[in-house]
């Protein structure tokens, strides 16, 4: 997760309060995705942001995950993220995303 996006997240979750932020991801590769989850949930393990040290523990979903599918109308899932998901290791995503979200997310 690149430095803009790590101060928008802070920002965002200082003025509306952790407990009211979801971070939804769409990266391609389960560890990507699995990365930026743990800068938004244990803080930046690489110490180079403004999530360097910063444990937020905020809820952190990848798009393809059935926790978010099943929220959004189904057909503007499949026009927006349904080729894209036909391609990606969906499985590995989920695992990553799971993980990080077992032990790191606090609401």
């Amino acid at each position: 997760m690149d430095l803009e996006n790590q101060r928008r997240v802070l920002d965002l979750t200082n003025e509306y309060g952790a407990e009211n932020v979801i971070v939804v991801l769409g990266a391609a590769e389960g560890e990507a995705a699995g990365l930026a989850a743990e800068t938004v949930t244990a803080g930046d393990p690489t110490f180079a942001g403004p999530l360097a040290g910063v444990q937020l523990g905020l809820r952190v979903y990848h798009c393809c995950e059935p926790e978010f599918k099943n929220e959004v109308d189904s057909e503007i899932y499949d026009e927006q993220i349904g080729m894209m998901e036909m391609v990606l290791d969906v499985d590995d995503i989920i695992s990553e995303m799971s993980a990080i979200r077992d032990e790191f997310t606090k609401y």
